[in-house]
């Protein structure tokens, strides 16, 4: 893996925007487009190969929760279990997932996963192909996301509820309102439903009511829902007077990502993997006790964007970030932390990369990577685009 410095493509603002990619640049570039990651082959399908492998020990893991009751550790509700548990017995559907891994000596270390509300799945899919096309279509990129999030629509269709009428019930896609990402991730993963022949309605959850008399969710135009993908998390849903009538649902509606997946997305899993998968040479030793580390990184079981990291090494404190997810915050069940061992690995130019790697239909799909200035990866990310080349 080498980062090399690179002239952007001229007028490169105007040509990401014209490809729908209107957050490319905020207080500081998000896009950067100076830069490449170059890697290899082999270390692509060794990339390849974790994320695969990974994906079955989660899919391990979830029965494993459920099998010993350990949703505790997780802080999850206990009004929500039964439908987590339906959900998972039912194979509800799941579209996607990111595994975030460092590279140490050539082999992928596991950070965390993120299986409810990943993004940057538009910049991975599509914004840096097309940037491969105009820097060297002869090159190659370890992508398939567009392909993979087509036809894995497709096979989710008979899954989806549908009518007894000749029209179908929409599947709708919902994120918040005046959230340029979400909103274009969310579009993005509709338009690649759209192009798998599914007919589709997009609703910003602010706008998403609740018939009480028939105990069902509609939207605007009071129609009921049957189908939703949600770019909203779980944790937050499970907090809220809304998401406490999806048990009320006399629709049932399914819910993508379905609400077993609030097992994966919730740092807890990795000390249970590692009780379960030890072995493995892509997780790093997590615990839920601090006392089995030297050098660690403890983090909140619910935090995002790097948010109130403490790592710890040598006995001593090197890094700290705040955030809103600090113990004691009742709204986030913040009492909970898991201690994960701290893995250092050099920094190129001052810059830490993390690989983004995406599970799709049950597939290792592609991959994006970000960078940063510190060795937490926060909101202050930057996505660098990637070839491969030996």
């Amino acid at each position: 893996m080498q980062r090399i410095v690179i002239s952007p493509r001229k007028d490169w603002q105007k040509k990401v925007e014209e490809i729908g990619f209107g957050f490319h640049t905020a207080d500081t570039p998000y896009w950067n487009e100076g830069a490449m990651y170059k890697f290899t082959m082999n270390e692509v399908l060794e990339i390849e190969k974790a994320t695969g492998e990974l994906w079955d020990m989660c899919l391990g893991a979830v029965q494993y929760v459920m099998d010993n009751d350990l949703y505790d550790k997780f802080c999850i509700p206990k009004w929500i279990i039964p439908h987590i548990e339906k959900s998972w017995e039912n194979d509800s559907p799941a579209i996607y997932g990111r595994f975030d891994f460092l590279l140490k000596d050539g082999v992928p270390k596991m950070l965390e996963f993120n299986a409810d509300t990943p993004t940057s799945l538009f910049e991975g899919g599509v914004v840096q192909w097309y940037w491969l096309q105009d820097f060297d279509k002869s090159k190659d990129q370890f992508n398939s996301i567009h392909e993979k999030l087509i036809a894995y629509w497709k096979y989710l269709k008979p899954y989806l509820q549908h009518s007894l009428a000749v029209k179908p019930h929409p599947l709708y896609f919902t994120c918040l309102k005046e959230t340029l990402e979400d909103l274009t991730t969310t579009e993005y993963l509709r338009d690649c439903a759209i192009q798998a022949g599914l007919e589709t309605k997009l609703i910003y959850i602010d706008d998403i009511g609740w018939n009480e008399k028939k105990k069902v969710f509609v939207d605007l135009e009071n129609n009921e829902i049957f189908n939703i993908f949600k770019l909203y998390p779980w944790e937050f849903l499970v907090t809220e007077d809304f998401g406490k009538h999806i048990i009320e649902d006399k629709n049932a509606a399914f819910w993508i990502e379905p609400s077993w997946k609030m097992i994966l997305s919730n740092k807890a899993i990795l000390p249970i993997l590692w009780e379960l998968y030890s072995e493995c040479p892509y997780l790093l030793p997590s615990h839920f006790d601090e006392s089995y580390h030297v050098d660690y990184v403890k983090k909140p079981i619910l935090s995002r964007e790097g948010a109130n990291i403490l790592i710890v090494k040598d006995g001593k404190q090197i890094l700290k970030t705040e955030g809103q997810y600090a113990e004691g915050n009742a709204e986030f069940n913040q009492e909970a932390y898991i201690y994960q061992e701290f893995c250092e690995v050099p920094s190129f130019d001052g810059n830490t990369p993390v690989i983004g790697s995406w599970v799709i239909g049950q597939q290792a799909a592609g991959m994006g990577i970000r960078e940063t200035a510190t060795i937490v990866t926060d909101n202050f990310s930057r996505f660098v685009p990637h070839i491969i080349e030996d």
